[in-house]
């Protein structure tokens, strides 16, 4: 079996809006069995994680997450003390963390501090929001948390399991192209809006739109009619039934994780849509 039904869960290292923590065992009894798990929005990896496939194929548009797979995968224990430096008292400091978040933002030929950085801004930052400017730049406020986690036992699963996986930045199209017949596809894109004030598509430079909402629909379809399973997560909306016509539909109510007022964080209807192989 690919997904054992008591396989006992596992959180991921990262704090993450909309992470699939909540619904994984959902999200595993609708997950084909197969050979590979190919996930083309692996966020913080809480699909990866807490399914027994033996091989993964994982990637995503943001680099700065890819590369913090990449070296935690390859490093382990080394950049997980380094990610321990940070997690001090006197770094959860308004000031510090600006401080902290400009130099990430200027750093780019050191990958392994500005992956270490992406921790320390991702437990020290406002909700565990991700979220880049219109120039790229890491903006996410202060999050003023009395004493941040550092998930040292996390980020040590984490690098255990990701010897099964490869971590790559490129487009989910490319990602899915790769797919072969015994492979199973886990999508989780940005989702759909639920209304207009409520679209955030800045996870990453460039955003997640319409048109790339209807191309992963159509590029679903077509790996389907490959011979390989392609299973969506979205918000279940007028716009998203249209989108995953054909596709058998699962709708059930999550509760909300993100918001800006904890006491008001209300239930959403959500879906699962799997285009079978044919």
């Amino acid at each position: 079996m690919s997904t054992p039904e008591r396989l006992v869960l596992v959180r991921p290292f990262l704090k993450w809006a909309g992470n699939k923590f909540s619904i994984v065992e959902r999200v595993r009894r609708q997950l084909p069995e197969g050979d590979r798990l190919v996930e083309p929005f692996v966020g913080s990896g809480a699909v990866f994680l807490n399914t027994d496939f033996p091989r993964y194929l994982l990637s995503d548009s943001n680099r700065d997450l890819v590369d913090l797979f990449n070296i935690l995968k390859q490093q382990g224990p080394a950049f997980i003390e380094r990610c321990r430096e940070l997690f001090v008292p006197d770094n959860n400091r308004e000031t510090v963390y600006y401080r902290l978040r400009e130099e990430f933002n200027a750093t780019v030929d050191d990958r392994e501090r500005r992956a270490a950085l992406f921790v320390y801004l991702n437990r020290h930052g406002y909700n565990g929001l991700c979220r880049y400017n219109a120039s790229g730049g890491f903006n996410v406020p202060f999050g003023r948390y009395r004493g941040p986690y550092f998930p040292e036992r996390e980020m040590l699963t984490f690098h255990r399991k990701a010897k099964r996986a490869v971590f790559r930045h490129e487009d989910f199209g490319k990602t899915m192209q790769q797919a072969k017949p015994g492979d199973v596809i886990y999508c989780d894109p940005p989702y759909v809006p639920l209304s207009a004030s409520a679209n955030f598509t800045a996870y990453s430079a460039g955003g997640f739109g319409d048109a790339e909402q209807e191309r992963l629909a159509e590029t679903s379809r077509q790996t389907a009619g490959r011979g390989i399973p392609v299973l969506i997560s979205n918000h279940a909306t007028e716009q998203s039934r249209a989108l995953y016509a054909g596709s058998a539909i699962e709708e059930f109510s999550v509760q909300r994780r993100i918001s800006c007022n904890g006491e008001k964080r209300n239930k959403a209807e959500e879906l699962l849509a799997l285009y079978r192989a044919s």
